[in-house]
């Protein structure tokens, strides 16, 4: 017995031993295969053409998701008052990450939230005086606002190819729209006459769809477009078409030696015409000059409906076949780094409208964007530094990792994070692509 059993540890031992053999084996030639190729992350390409000012609103937006996904979880809550012990079940929507504790998190904010200990010697948190007021502050804004909100949520029906789209998509704008939270269960009933919510695929899928309930010829109309002839809506007999506006651009000023290569190659791009993001695309065909510049006004258009005029690039590329757009969309972004500006920061993406922004502030403001400002005016309180304006004192904010990565109502992954530098070059049409981004990267090492 004695033998049976020490021989079943040898061959228990002999597995073992082979199993690391194997996993060295393999992590050799993952690191072997690393060492042979070139390329890089898109991450660290970027690192080189850091927009700082766009950075600064990145890293506010991940330390104000967090305090606003605290908010809405308490607004939840019938006193709005939860246990630490229940509030450690949201730690990975908080993405904070162990062994740091809640409760610390939550200190460093005393003028938002409360922390007390009841008899049994349980945590719990609650919402200070101030706090209450900004959630009442932030209800009566997005209430004032519903209407244009439900505007953009139909506009983005008219734009998608089926006229239709999940819910479960369209949850990811939500913040960004200024939708309220129970967006989903009673707001997109209050607006018949706009969308109605419909489940087309039953029995074989459940799943929810917003639906256009009627065409509004008079929304079919982009915002460069109201913006070019000062209206705020179209004629009611308006069609969609070809459209030959240039878009408004802004480089940062490393970019001079390639815009003065490129200027001719930009003010081709600005002049081609493209259809309307509301133009019927049943025709275009995929891969074109137009069929891509198509899809810049569409991302464009999307980003003027968000209240920052800003997104987490999965949240596009999410949309891809809705909206006809290309399956590369990140590289798009990349090219066209004059009108949109790629943040890198953290684990995901954000794409900014670079004309939208005058160095790290919105040129016009949101109402929601001014009570957000006013919400992380409050965050990390201290009378040695009240306020939190450059680069470096967001990062001192975030040295001990609480605010490691930014928040969001629900957990995508990332798609273009492992994007490399050999997979962006050689995906334009030769010769005519407005700049290649070996020529963008390199021009910031002159």
């Amino acid at each position: 017995m004695l033998n049976l059993i020490g021989r079943r540890r040898c061959l228990s031992a002999e597995r073992n031993s082979s199993n690391v053999l194997l996993f060295i084996d393999s992590s050799a030639i993952m690191q072997w295969h690393r060492s042979m190729t070139t390329s890089k992350r898109v991450q660290d390409r970027s690192k080189k053409k850091r927009v700082h000012d766009l950075e600064i609103v990145t890293e506010r937006h991940k330390i104000l998701s967090k305090v606003l996904l605290i908010f809405e979880v308490l607004k939840q809550e019938p006193q709005q008052i939860i246990s630490i012990r229940e509030l450690d079940d949201y730690r990975r929507q908080l993405n904070l990450p162990k062994p740091h504790k809640i409760s610390a998190f939550l200190r460093k904010s005393p003028k938002l939230f409360e922390l007390y200990k009841d008899d049994r010697g349980i945590l719990w948190c609650g919402l200070t005086k101030e706090a209450e007021d900004l959630v009442r502050e932030e209800e009566a804004i997005i209430e004032q606002h519903s209407d244009k909100a439900a505007e953009l949520v139909t506009r983005m029906l008219m734009m998608s190819v089926d006229k239709r789209l999940a819910l479960d998509k369209i949850v990811h704008f939500r913040r960004d729209l200024g939708l309220p939270m129970d967006f989903r269960n009673h707001w997109v009933r209050r607006f018949p006459d706009h969308f109605r919510v419909v489940q087309p695929f039953k029995p074989y899928d459940e799943s929810e769809y917003l639906e256009l309930a009627n065409w509004k010829s008079s929304w079919a109309m982009t915002e460069l477009e109201r913006k070019a002839l000062g209206v705020m809506h179209a004629p009611d007999d308006h069609v969609p078409g070809p459209l030959s506006l240039s878009f408004p651009m802004k480089f940062p000023p490393d970019y001079k030696q390639v815009l003065s290569r490129y200027k001719g190659k930009i003010e081709d791009f600005q002049k081609r015409e493209y259809l309307s993001p509301y133009a019927d695309v049943s025709e275009l065909k995929a891969g074109t000059l137009e069929f891509n510049k198509r899809a810049v006004a569409v991302m464009h258009e999307l980003l003027s409906f968000t209240v920052g005029k800003r997104l987490v690039t999965d949240y596009l590329t999410h949309f891809r076949k809705e909206f006809v757009m290309p399956q590369k969309l990140m590289r798009l972004l990349l090219k066209h780094f004059g009108i949109f500006y790629v943040s890198e920061r953290g684990k995901r993406f954000h794409v900014y409208i670079n004309s939208a922004y005058e160095g790290s502030e919105l040129i016009k403001k949101h109402p929601l964007i001014v009570w957000r400002e006013k919400v992380l005016s409050f965050v990390g309180y201290r009378k040695k530094k009240e306020t939190m304006d450059t680069l470096t004192d967001l990062q001192e904010y975030e040295d001990d990792d609480m605010f490691e990565s930014e928040s969001e109502d629900e957990n995508v992954q990332v798609e273009n994070n492992k994007l490399t530098m050999g997979s962006l070059e050689g995906d334009f049409l030769e010769n005519e692509s407005e700049m290649e981004i070996d020529e963008v990267c390199s021009a910031y090492r002159e």
